[in-house]
């Protein structure tokens, strides 16, 4: 819709405009009032970034009941922030959006399921739920497949599984997962593989890591050390749905 292409514009600067956010959800409301779900979504995260929260939740529910993953996503997160927080509904519209497929829903309503907020506490749905998040991408839930993979918490216990889905989460910029990767690394005796884990590790402020790369740091040529270095600073992260 060219008014959902007009509000993107707006709000990013794109497309040789200014950016201008009062423009943007013009655009965006004016879509919404159309039939847009996704400008309604749009409209919603400005709403929410201004404090105007139940403007916000009005746009993100009218977006979920039209069956807009999006909106169901935004608005299950919606009521857990609330005041008090509203667990029972936030899964409810969680699930909802888990089952359309939204990777970011899919890890809330994990979160949920494993902490047991607005439902019974079930590490296996939990486990089922990052895992499917982290197969579509979603770097967190990497992180956490992997914990439930080497502490066997919902998924039977598998180092390698655990390995894979920490790698994937460091590769993408999780900085637990680069330490946790690191240290791994360490044990196995790669070490300047270790060392690059680490130092983006401590980059992103994992302060725990400086102590171990440096200890590595120590039995590495001067050759190595810079090899590392300069991997480090030509590391870029690999696409994710974050």
């Amino acid at each position: 819709m060219l008014l959902l292409r007009h509000g993107k514009r707006f709000k990013h600067g794109r497309g040789g405009v200014r950016r201008n956010l009062e423009k943007a959800l013009d655009s965006f409301l004016k879509g919404a009032a159309r039939g847009s779900t996704l400008a309604m979504v749009d409209a919603g995260l400005i709403y929410w970034e201004r404090g105007l929260k139940e403007e916000a939740i009005a746009l993100y529910l009218k977006a979920a009941v039209l069956g807009d993953p999006a909106g169901q996503c935004n608005l299950g997160i919606s009521y857990l922030h609330g005041q008090p927080p509203n667990h029972k509904e936030a899964v409810k519209w969680l699930h909802r959006a888990s089952v359309g497929g939204h990777v970011r829903a899919q890890y809330q309503l994990a979160l949920c399921v494993h902490q047991g907020l607005g439902v019974d506490r079930d590490l296996h749905q939990a486990a089922r739920w990052y895992l499917k998040a982290a197969e579509g991408g979603y770097v967190r839930a990497m992180y956490n497949a992997s914990l439930c993979y080497t502490f066997g918490e919902g998924l039977s216990h598998s180092r390698r599984q655990a390995s894979k889905w920490m790698k994937r989460a460091a590769d993408r910029g999780h900085s637990k997962a680069q330490f946790e990767h690191g240290l791994a690394l360490f044990s196995e005796g790669e070490m300047m593989k270790a060392v690059v884990y680490l130092e983006l590790a401590t980059r992103s402020g994992e302060t725990a890591a400086t102590h171990v790369k440096n200890v590595i740091l120590q039995q590495l040529s001067a050759t190595s050390r810079d090899r590392a270095m300069l991997l480090a600073d030509n590391w870029r992260a690999l696409p994710s749905s974050r």
